[in-house]
């Protein structure tokens, strides 16, 4: 015998009606009320979270302090002995059988410190001024200053959109006094 198919219609939740003042202060008093809850139970879940990271700290601090003199005897070894691991420094790795060790060198970059002087010199020399990169843009805030101007001459692929209203809900929070003990 088939099992009964059980009857359900999905509906979306409707929200909490609100039908006078003393309903809406009701219903903030009470949305200030959870969001206080929400950040209690947010609060002791930081916490566990910080209690987990100090207990397995303190558990993986002896195995980092093993693998940082095992990597600094194996760099050791291997740097001495780079010109046999290497066969004559024709490849930049060796393969040890448990594991395989490398030299790489980083790609080059530039740093650059006191970036206005270094414009400033680079500017005048014509060798150097082609280095300098010119970035042309616009400028929104002046855009937004005279928006009246790109009302009565628009601009094609330039619209000014204005900013959207929201409603905001906020319950008052009351902070505990300072002890004075």
């Amino acid at each position: 015998m088939a099992a009964a198919k059980k009857l359900r219609t999905k509906r979306e939740a409707l929200p909490a009606l609100i039908h006078s003042r003393d309903d809406a202060v009701a219903g903030i008093k009470r949305m200030g009320d959870l969001l206080r809850l929400r950040e209690q139970i947010q609060g002791e879940m930081n916490d566990s979270i910080a209690q987990l990271q100090e207990d397995t700290a303190a558990r993986v601090a002896p195995i980092d302090e093993e693998l940082a003199e095992l990597e600094a005897g194996i760099a050791a070894y291997c740097t001495t002995h780079r010109d046999v691991l290497t066969d004559g420094n024709k490849v930049k790795f060796a393969d040890l059988i448990t594991g395989k060790v490398s030299w790489r060198n980083n790609p080059p970059k530039v740093v650059i410190r006191g970036v206005d002087a270094v414009i400033a010199l680079m500017e005048q020399c014509a060798d150097f001024s082609r280095f300098i990169r010119v970035k042309k843009e616009i400028n929104k805030d002046a855009v937004l200053n005279e928006a009246a101007l790109f009302e009565q001459s628009p601009v094609p692929g330039l619209s000014i959109v204005p900013g959207k209203e929201q409603f905001v809900i906020e319950p008052y929070n009351q902070e505990l006094p300072a002890c004075t003990s």
